[in-house]
């Protein structure tokens, strides 16, 4: 299968090579497909958290995982993630970023809805030790015409408890925004412990 190359296979078929087996009574394909069925397409895949997918172990070959993101990115926007809350946030990215070895600052850029347009990745190093700067970090949604955006930054000690560095950050970066008419919804820090979300907390949000 893998010889055609990932690009021609079916969600399904990929989501089998990604499971890369399925149990004693049910393949791998079965298995994708009851996948899809349960989360209601790619989209929903996409959006479900990391504890939701824990009964779903075996990564398979690299190819078929990044055919797999691919399609991801390039969904239609109807079916893009819709954030209405942190645990939204820390859904989406905790399994790319609660176990990072070290910090990365990420921005999620929404449209008027609070759909995910984008996640960049903007800085990746110790995150307190480093000039973040408000324009790389807000560039990209004005220049993607975006209303507003959430920062997101792991801390790889497993403890999502902010710093006052990160209370800091934050508070530079929203008044950044307010300038540039960018509204900065919330500050999530992730952790493999859990998550804090730093607008509940009023830590740099006025």
């Amino acid at each position: 299968m893998t010889e055609v190359g990932a690009g021609v296979l079916s969600n399904s078929e990929l989501l089998a090579i990604v499971l890369w087996t399925g149990s004693s009574s049910e393949s791998a394909l079965s298995l994708a497909n009851r996948l899809l069925a349960g989360f209601r397409g790619l989209g929903g895949v996409a959006r479900a958290g990391f504890n939701e997918l824990l009964g779903f172990r075996g990564l398979g070959e690299a190819k078929a995982a990044l055919e797999l993101g691919r399609r991801v990115a390039s969904l239609p926007l109807e079916e893009k993630a819709s954030i209405s809350s942190p645990q939204d946030v820390y859904n989406l990215l905790s399994a790319e970023m609660a176990f990072l070895d070290q910090e990365s600052l990420r921005v999620l850029l929404l449209n008027t809805k609070n759909q995910v347009v984008r996640t960049v990745k903007v800085y990746e190093e110790n995150v307190n030790n480093i000039n973040v700067r408000a324009g790389e970090t807000l560039r990209h949604a004005e220049r993607e015409n975006c209303p507003s955006v959430i920062l997101v930054h792991d801390h790889p000690s497993g403890d999502p408890t902010p710093s006052s560095e990160d209370a800091q950050m934050t508070k530079q970066l929203v008044e950044a925004g307010r300038m540039l008419d960018i509204e900065v919804t919330d500050h999530v820090v992730v952790a493999r412990s859990g998550f804090v979300s730093m607008r509940e907390k009023k830590l740099g949000f006025a």
